[in-house]
């Protein structure tokens, strides 16, 4: 079983978080391949998919949207897992990402859509963007939380190893 972790990312944020996913997917003994959407788009040879975006102005980016939107299809017959990233501030998922956006999430039957914090360094944003963060009074640094960010990994590796009847690697219960 081989399982898909794919991501858009502006500022480098969102690829840290997919990549910590894959790491530990992989540490869990899932067949996990990490990449950007757009490098090789397709989805064959794949059973279950992660997907996460940036989140700007309460919605992902529009690569993203528009994988999404491309393997609509593909992506309603298997598991579905989403993230979005991005807010610096303790926002829920409603308020950081818009009704509509999250309508057309759910479009996939994602299994789950995860909110992480994300991180924001000033020195990589350009001049509109250093502007926006100011007046949405968002908090600059990195506010990932690589627990979370492990828990809903582990959760994933779980639900995949129930489904083909093998534990987790490392995974003593009997």
């Amino acid at each position: 079983m081989r399982t898909l972790v794919t991501y858009v990312s502006k500022h480098g944020s969102t690829r840290g978080i997919a990549e910590a996913i894959g790491r530990r997917l992989r540490e869990r003994g899932v067949d996990a391949e990490v990449r950007p959407i757009g490098d090789g788009d397709g989805l064959e040879g794949y059973d279950a998919v992660v997907v996460g975006s940036a989140v700007y102005l309460g919605s992902w980016m529009k690569e993203a949207q528009a994988f999404l939107e491309r393997h609509a299809e593909a992506l309603r017959t298997v598991p579905v897992w989403l993230f979005s990233s991005g807010p610096t501030a303790e926002d829920p998922l409603d308020r950081a990402v818009s009704a509509k956006q999250l309508r057309q999430l759910d479009a996939v039957g994602a299994r789950d859509h995860h909110l992480f914090r994300g991180a924001l360094d000033p020195e990589g944003l350009g001049f509109l963007e250093r502007r926006a963060v100011k007046m949405a009074k968002q908090p600059l640094g990195d506010f990932r939380e690589w627990s979370d960010v492990e828990r809903w990994a582990d959760s994933i590796s779980d639900l995949r190893a129930g489904s083909s009847g093998r534990r987790p690697a490392g995974d003593t219960r009997t």
